[in-house]
């Protein structure tokens, strides 16, 4: 339709005539008032001179009512006929927002996702938007209309036309590829929050709405608070540059704009199924510090990067290792400039790290190197795509570069590699992966002084807050490998196991502590998994242990992870500090520690969850007067 991109005011008012795509959840059209509500908001977006596209939910909890009916005559429904009954609950919503529409006199007509045009796979229940036919739309929106859309379904392409829907935050993710395929100038998603606060105000009520966050922060806090916003949805957002803003239904703030970077070129075939990865970035400016065997106790992570904060030394990746007998390791990179002063800092404080150790295990040591490089997959389709981590270690060991050290986030997944392997490892992966966002220089010395990032990363201002928000996931559980034979290939191969059965991976971490059985160097490996995979991940690495030449596989359901996000953390010295900190103060152990460069992310016991992420918010004084009320 040629629609211009035109940017919204502060108060989310736009100039002259744009093309909105509006979205609003099962809370806001559950009830005929709400919906009657949300009818009049639609007539005066419209009297503003704007066209209109509203997506809409199933009414309140219309879709938890189906699937209770569903289970009491099966308990495992068919997967085609769940979703020939679930597309029914939108159907109900958009007919009446069609009718109140009307009654106002405003023309409308409601479609459903087949017949907007939105073409999925053919996947029940979780099926991934192919393309946007958009044409009888744009017919509709010509000629006057407000077009009412089932969100969360769509329709294969096949002679069947068999409907689909879209799985967890299918309306979110309906609402920001129809407004991607029109290219219009923003989406707003209407929910039952104020925006983007900085933490779940469930548990925080006194959290602080953000007037504005990145696509970047928002996809690291993918499990922030009311969830307001599906990282499914997130993602065509930043891969498409779509502007979106999160407002209450109920009030007429200015609610969060998500911001997104410039974007590639990209084709809206395949709207769902871009590469998950965007870029591969590396560097050689890195150096590592380990400290093994220091006691497994609250207070040890605080004290050791506050003393390195206090030298205002910056720190790149930070993993700590599940514990081992009453010890744990923790290792850090800094620049190689930085490598002697940090390791003097190590060094000085490990007596003290060390007090109250048994004497069996008073062995612990700094260890440093500084031949070594950091090479990183960046993408936002990394989020629910089981086996592309798995694919960036069997690319790493098919051309014999042996990993060092792990660690990973939602959008991120970094190893340490020896410095000598890195011309090679850069190569390997920007062809396995088909970007070519880092260079690899025919001159090995040119390497060393280059550090190309993904097109995405952000650069912040160093008066940017370090922590935007704080994040809590209690429904994961953590599995640990003992004694995996330290060669190339095998991390390659323990998660293309879980790939293989769709389980997704978050957090994973690779210790740092050699042990020799049997002649062969091995390590630990632990990772998290959604609570509802770990019995199967744990079958089936118990299953390929034998072969793979593995110890134990150990399972732990009782933990919670905490996360702060920000950008800002790039240039402010201490931020991980600081959250160790206010752990610390409170005697709250850490079991892991893995990071990114606008995320740390720790592993507590379960019941200290909920504290942790109160504690943690308050240290960075994210709390705000007002108390945010989340609508039912």
């Amino acid at each position: 339709m040629g629609w211009s991109r035109i940017c919204p005011s502060q108060h989310g008012e736009s100039r002259v005539m744009a093309l909105i795509v509006q979205k609003y959840g099962g809370t806001s059209v559950g009830s005929v008032e709400r919906i009657q509500a949300v009818a009049q908001r639609v007539v005066q977006t419209v009297k503003a001179g704007n066209s209109l596209v509203v997506v809409v939910s199933a009414m309140g909890k219309t879709t938890d009512g189906l699937v209770k009916l569903a289970n009491e005559l099966s308990p495992n429904p068919n997967r085609r006929e769940m979703d020939m009954l679930l597309s029914t609950g939108e159907q109900v919503s958009i007919a009446l927002l069609s009718m109140a529409l009307q009654a106002l006199g405003q023309p409308a007509i409601s479609l459903t996702g087949a017949q907007v045009g939105i073409v999925t796979e053919t996947a029940h229940t979780r099926a991934r938007i192919l393309q946007i036919k958009t044409e009888r739309l744009e017919r509709h929106l010509k000629e006057g209309n407000v077009v009412v859309v089932a969100g969360f379904q769509g329709i294969t392409d096949t002679d069947d036309l068999e409907i689909t829907t879209l799985g967890r935050g299918g309306s979110d993710t309906s609402a920001v590829a129809l407004a991607a395929a029109l290219h219009a100038s923003f989406c707003e998603i209407y929910t039952d929050v104020p925006g983007i606060l900085t933490t779940d105000p469930r548990l925080v009520p006194d959290a602080q709405l953000m007037a504005e966050i990145t696509c970047d922060e928002m996809l690291e806090l993918a499990s922030l608070g009311a969830k307001v916003l599906h990282p499914r949805a997130v993602e065509i957002a930043r891969n498409y540059g779509m502007p979106l803003v999160v407002r209450s239904s109920w009030t007429e703030e200015p609610g969060t704009w998500v911001v997104s970077p410039m974007p590639q070129v990209r084709s809206l075939e395949g709207l769902e199924l871009v590469h998950p990865v965007d870029g591969v970035e590396f560097d050689t400016d890195q150096a590592k510090v380990s400290l093994l065997r220091v006691p497994d106790r609250p207070g040890v992570a605080a004290r050791l990067f506050g003393e390195i904060a206090s030298q205002n030394l910056n720190v790149d990746l930070i993993i700590q290792s599940i514990h081992e007998s009453n010890t744990n390791d923790i290792a850090f990179t800094v620049t190689r400039t930085s490598l002697k002063q940090a390791e003097a800092v190590a060094s000085a404080i490990l007596p003290a790290l060390s007090v109250g150790i048994t004497p069996l295990d008073r062995d612990a040591e700094v260890m440093v190197e500084d031949q070594i490089a950091k090479v990183a997959i960046a993408g936002a389709g990394m989020i629910g795509r089981p086996g592309v981590a798995a694919q960036m270690f069997s690319t790493l060991a098919a051309a014999g570069v042996n990993i060092r050290m792990i660690s990973t986030s939602e959008v991120k997944v970094s190893c340490v590699i020896d410095q000598s392997d890195c011309d090679r490892a850069i190569a390997a992966l920007c062809k396995t992966f088909s970007v070519n966002t880092s260079a690899v220089s025919d001159q090995p010395s040119a390497i060393s002084h280059q550090s190309p990032k993904a097109l995405n990363t952000p650069h912040p201002s160093p008066l940017t807050p370090p922590v935007r928000g704080v994040a809590l996931d209690l429904n994961q559980a953590r599995l640990a490998i003992r004694h995996i034979p330290d060669r190339p290939g095998m991390a390659a191969e323990l998660f293309q196991l879980l790939a293989h059965q769709n389980i997704s991976v978050d957090m994973i971490i690779q210790s740092q502590r050699c042990r020799v059985i049997n002649g062969s160097t091995t390590r630990d490996i632990a990772f998290t998994v959604g609570q509802l995979d770990a019995d199967m991940a744990c079958a089936v690495l118990q299953k390929a242990a034998p072969d793979l030449g593995c110890g134990e596989i150990v399972v732990d359901r009782e933990i919670a992870k905490v996360s702060i996000v920000g950008s800002g953390m790039v240039h402010q010295p201490g931020t991980a500090a600081r959250m160790f900190e206010a752990l610390a103060q409170h005697k709250i152990n850490i079991q892991m520690i893995a990071t990114s460069e606008i995320k740390v992310s720790c592993v507590v016991a379960r019941e200290d969850g909920i504290t942790a992420l109160r504690l943690i918010h308050e240290a960075f004084g994210l709390s705000g007067i007002q108390q945010t009320q989340v609508s039912t």
